[in-house]
Order: C-alpha cells, then sequence, then structure tokens
C-alpha cells in the first residue's frame, strides 16, 4: 500500500494521478484532513482516509498497512515541525518500509527562509530508524506565474536577485520523482536534490513572458530595501514580503541554480522548460 499525505493539495494531487498510471488504484491511498475533497479519486478505486497532521489518531488509522509513505510538507509556516513529527510517529508505528519527505533543495546548508522547518523534518525522518527518500525539491516554474501575469499586465518584473539564477521545473516533474520513488527499487536512505535541467536569470524570465505573451517585459533589479518598499507599497504583508526579499538574496547567492540532473534521471525525461508552464498559464 502507497500512501500519499495532502492528497487534494496541488502537488498530492499530481503525485496520485502519476501513481495511477504505474499501480492498481487500489493500492494507492490519499490521507487527506477532508475526504470530501478527494470523492473523485475515491470514485476511480483510489481509498480515501482521513489524515490530519493536527490529530495523529488520524494518521494511525490512515497508515494502517502502509508500505510506503509520501508525507508532502505542510502550508502551515511555523507549525510544520510538530505537524510533521506526528506523522513521522505514525509512520514508525505503522512499520512502514519506507518513508519519503518533500524537502526543499539542499535543505541541511541553505538559508532559504522556508529551510529551517525542512531541515528539523529532515532530522526527524532520519532519527525514526525508518528507510527514508528526502525529495529536496527545488523552485516550482509555477512560482512564477503570478510574477509573469504582473509583468504581462505593467511591462516590467521586479526583484533583488542580481545575476542569480533558478533552475525550476514544473510542479508535475516533481510528483513524477515521488511516484518513481514510491514504486521503484532502491530509494532506501536516498537524498534526492532535485531542480530544472537549465537555470535562467531573472533576465530570462523577462524574456520569457515577452515571448509568450509578445508584450515587451523588461526586469529591474532594485536594492533589498528598494525592494521591500515596493512590496510593501503595493499592499503585501510584511511577513511576505519579508520571504519574497530573503528568496531573492538567496537567488542571487546561487542557492536555487543548481542543474544536479537528479529529477531528470528520477523522471526519465527532460524536465519542463519554464516556458512550456508560462505559455499554458498564459493563454498562449
Amino acid at each position: 500500500m502507497i500512501v500519499v499525505t495532502g492528497a487534494t493539495g496541488q502537488l498530492g494531487r499530481l503525485v496520485v494521478e502519476d501513481l495511477l498510471t504505474r499501480v492498481p488504484a487500489d493500492r494507492i491511498v490519499a490521507a487527506v484532513r477532508t475526504p470530501e475533497k478527494a470523492a473523485d479519486l475515491a470514485e476511480r478505486g483510489v481509498q480515501v482516509r482521513e489524515a490530519d497532521y493536527d490529530r495523529p489518531d488520524t494518521l494511525m488509522t490512515a497508515f494502517e498497512g502502509a508500505e510506503k509513505i509520501l508525507l508532502i510538507s505542510g502550508s502551515e509556516v511555523g507549525r510544520r515541525v510538530p505537524q510533521h513529527q506526528a506523522v513521522v510517529d505514525a509512520a514508525r508505528q505503522a512499520g512502514a518500509d519506507l518513508l519519503a519527505y518533500t524537502s526543499v533543495l539542499h535543505a541541511d546548508t541553505s538559508t532559504l527562509p522556508v529551510a529551517g522547518e525542512h531541515r528539523a523534518t529532515e532530522e526527524a525522518v532520519k532519527a525514526s530508524g525508518l528507510a527514508y527518500s528526502l525529495l529536496r525539491n527545488g523552485w516550482y516554474n509555477e512560482n512564477y506565474i503570478p510574477t509573469a501575469q504582473q509583468g504581462a499586465a505593467t511591462g516590467t518584473i521586479i526583484g533583488s536577485a542580481r545575476g542569480g539564477r533558478v533552475a525550476s521545473a514544473s510542479r508535475a516533474d516533481y510528483a513524477a520523482a515521488a511516484a518513481a520513488v514510491l514504486t521503484g527499487d532502491g530509494h532506501d536512505n536516498t537524498v534526492y536534490e532535485l531542480s530544472g535541467d537549465t537555470a535562467f536569470t531573472m533576465d530570462d524570465l523577462a524574456a520569457e513572458v515577452t515571448a509568450v505573451t509578445g508584450t515587451p517585459v523588461v526586469y529591474q533589479d532594485l536594492p533589498a530595501k528598494a525592494h521591500a518598499k515596493a512590496l510593501a507599497d503595493a499592499g503585501l504583508p510584511e511577513p511576505v514580503v519579508e520571504m519574497l526579499v530573503a528568496i531573492d538574496a538567496g537567488t542571487a547567492e546561487g542557492q536555487l541554480a543548481d542543474t544536479t540532473g537528479d529529477l531528470s534521471r528520477l523522471i526519465g525525461r527532460p524536465t519542463t522548460p519554464l516556458r512550456t508552464t508560462l505559455a499554458a498559464a498564459l493563454g498562449s
């Protein structure tokens, strides 16, 4: 039995969809906070079980009979460590053969604002005594859709990433990698640094938006303080402003630039180009 947590989320649904091409539906468990949201999966033969990271009793029931479990990181920043620990504890009690976790690129050394909780979760996974696979996901192409839309509307993309590069891939690429690990052999106690095949700068991003939309778009690089002020003036909350500026600082330092090849090797094909994702999102 393969259990996918967060199976109605953006990544989780894609993982389940990919698994359905690899194994019978009745071997898949969609572990979700709200089972009603997974009614369509149940209709296709997937087992749907309630699993709330804040209610450990539901996790024990959801993981019954689990051979492999995918812990998709929660979305509640600041609460993820205890939530993930509950999942790890339940996976250990269930006696799973493998616990996979969606982490972040170079979680052990990254200074990105999202890295701390991922690093703590990785430590918990390793301490569980279970065989594990750490899927350290880089950035998603989809992260840049709002930026691309804003750039197409105004003609300018702002940031403070300087000439830093990002090796992103599509969310479906990362989902396919997770499915490959969950259905394949030889993934015990592995760490995969997952990223796109090519890395781009923010100038490149602006050029891609231009190519896709036909609207001239340029990238304007700002000092970090000016970037923060522009975001605040646009009405973004202070925590979001701080996160976005910190991500750009990490980008400038090259923390999202690695093209390791792990992702394309796991999925057996090249990763999805940024332009493909942008074209689908922007309707071109």
